[in-house]
């Protein structure tokens, strides 16, 4: 499933905003990227996403389930009424075949309308949500023909997903229905609370069921032993003549045998939840520093997590490896419970936004941010803001949009740019101190009138401000030893 297009008409700045989302033509890749200036509308364009797809998670919910209203205030000032327009791609059976009779590829589209009036106005626009009501149904009926058919997330994580605390006394019970995994996935604020506890939840879980596979494993082991120490018993009081070191060798053996089959288990033969592993796999894919996740019990309750082969409380984490492991960790999470037949849930459908990217976010995760996502959630589309020039310049053929002046504008490939230019080019940023930038620039022009005392003052000045090691400061002096040299064969 995948949104191929979204329209705005009088939301937040725009009067109308259609574009087109990834992947498109022949491309495969599935990631849409938002950037531009704070207050040029990024945020609006995902929070609308979200707003209308919010109708289709409800009415897989329930039949006539309602979605979430676009808010009065996100209508544009001086107009009276506001609407989002959505089209959605499912493929519901085989792909489309133009000999095929009577079948068109327009029957996998479903579009829907989510429109607003404000209060006592009447509204030029309509709701109109039989795209959605008809995908859902779709659904509906996968899950009552097979209640493991999967479904698609769709989730939307907002500015305000940082990780505070790591809660792991878990204050009510929760279900781990397949239907959960929409629990506030379109919530402002995303939970991630319901994620750590959903972490010791399903680790209690599989800590029970390995333990009972440990009992069933001993039983089964001791009523084999009991049978062998039989069999020894008969033989050694049968044979009185067998040399007695002989049996003494033959019963240590059989010591050790057993003893061994009891030490040793193969990691492959310990149960492991599949749900968890997902999550596991996730995590560690993105972070590879970071294994070995679990609740530790004792001496205190406490998640932890080996980082480079030391043991830590993950609240000993950064804040951005705490950010970007429960962002991580909660997708997975979704992804697992609404893909309970998938022998990999990680390459469950879905649909999720990401509201800055890149927050809280080191430079070097930054730059494979986009590439983590693809690889390790395949099948999902992405749609996301950033204000990083390293996200969008370091990985290939995503599609990139500028918001700017109430319109979109799509970016060439900025695949392989440095950040200087993408800053400069596309967020109209300079690479430095505007101050510093101005007095560099004050510099070359006296170099260039001759006015070799005041620019050998102005640099001295500069030097007092910023590291000698500038790479700027070099270059203004070599360019002033130049122009004496110049200036001293001239005369």
């Amino acid at each position: 499933m995948e949104v191929k297009k979204l329209t705005l008409h009088n939301v937040g700045r725009f009067d109308k905003l259609s574009v087109l989302l990834a992947p498109l033509g022949n491309s495969e890749n599935n990631v849409t990227v938002f950037v531009g200036n704070n207050g040029s509308g990024k945020t609006s364009i995902l929070k609308s996403l979200a707003t209308s797809l919010s109708w289709l998670v409800a009415r897989i919910e329930t039949e006539k389930g309602n979605g979430t209203s676009i808010p009065e205030f996100v209508i544009k000032n001086g107009k009276t009424s506001a609407a989002i327009d959505i089209d959605v791609y499912h493929c519901s059976g085989s792909s489309f075949d133009p000999d095929l009779e009577g079948y068109s590829d327009d029957d996998n589209y479903f579009p829907w309308t989510t429109a607003r009036a404000k209060k006592g106005r009447k509204g030029e626009f309509k709701s109109d949500y039989w795209g959605a009501t008809a995908l859902a149904n779709q659904y509906r009926t996968q899950l009552t023909k097979n209640d493991k058919a999967s479904l698609p997330l769709i989730a939307f994580y907002s500015v305000e997903r940082v990780v505070i605390d790591i809660p792991l006394k878990i204050k009510y019970k929760h279900t781990s229905l397949q239907l959960d995994g929409y629990d506030k996935s379109l919530s402002k604020g995303v939970d991630f609370r319901r994620f750590f506890e959903w972490f010791r939840e399903r680790e209690d879980i599989e800590n029970e069921m390995e333990k009972r596979r440990l009992e069933e494993l001993v039983s089964v082991e001791y009523n084999e032993f009991s049978e062998v120490d039989n069999l020894v018993s008969k033989y050694e009081g049968k044979i009185d003549d067998l040399d007695k070191s002989d049996l003494k060798a033959l019963m240590e053996k059989l010591g050790e045998m057993r003893k061994e089959r009891y030490l040793i288990k193969k990691p492959e033969d310990k149960f492991q939840d599949t749900q968890l592993n997902a999550v596991r796999t996730a995590i560690t894919t993105f972070m590879p520093e970071l294994t070995n996740i679990r609740v530790q019990r004792k001496p205190k309750l406490h998640m932890a997590v080996d980082k480079n082969g030391k043991s830590l409380d993950v609240l000993q984490l950064s804040q951005g490896e705490k950010s970007l492991m429960a962002l991580v960790g909660d997708i997975a999470r979704r992804l697992a419970m609404m893909n309970p037949s998938l022998e990999n849930p990680l390459k469950g459908d879905g649909i999720i936004l990401i509201d800055e990217v890149d927050m809280h976010l080191h430079p070097q995760w930054q730059r494979s941010l986009l590439k983590q996502l693809i690889v390790t959630f395949p099948q999902c589309q992405f749609v996301v803001t950033t204000h990083s020039p390293l996200v969008i310049s370091d990985c290939k053929n995503i599609l990139t949009y500028l918001v700017d002046d109430n319109e979109i504008k799509q970016l060439p490939s900025l695949y392989g740019e440095d950040a200087n230019t993408v800053l400069l080019r596309i967020m109209d940023t300079g690479i430095r101190n505007n101050e510093v930038n101005e007095k560099l620039k004050d510099i070359w022009n006296m170099i260039d009138d001759s006015d070799i005392n005041s620019a050998k003052k102005l640099l001295e000045n500069l030097e007092g401000e910023i590291s000698a090691s500038n790479v700027e400061l070099a270059k203004a002096k070599l360019l002033i030893f130049k122009k004496e040299l110049q200036l001293a064969k001239n005369n």
